[in-house]
């Protein structure tokens, strides 16, 4: 008999913690995923400007540098955006009177 997983079905009963993040985590959290986004966004920056090197040499067609682009682009908007809004957010904080 496995008692081990009766052990973990007594714990069942007993409410949990929830489980929040520290700012200074958050903060953490907030900035890797910032940087995940701006390396996302290089990359397919660096892979349009390949696409247009291929469609020199004739190796791929006009239709995918052409998706590829729209895609980067997006991505870039959406980035600008974000960064917009952070700024905002930032200002309204600094308006705040304590």
């Amino acid at each position: 008999m496995n008692f081990n997983a009766l052990k973990a079905v007594d714990n069942i009963d007993q409410p949990s913690k929830p489980v929040s993040p520290t700012p200074a985590e958050s903060l953490k959290e907030f900035g890797a995923y910032l940087t995940d986004a701006l390396n996302g966004v290089d990359a397919q920056e660096k892979n349009v400007q390949s696409m247009n090197n291929k469609f020199l040499l004739g190796e791929v067609s006009a239709d995918q540098v052409m998706i590829a682009s729209e895609q980067a682009m997006l991505s870039l908007q959406l980035t600008t955006q974000v960064r917009n809004k952070v700024i905002e957010a930032y200002q309204e904080i600094m308006r705040t009177q304590i």
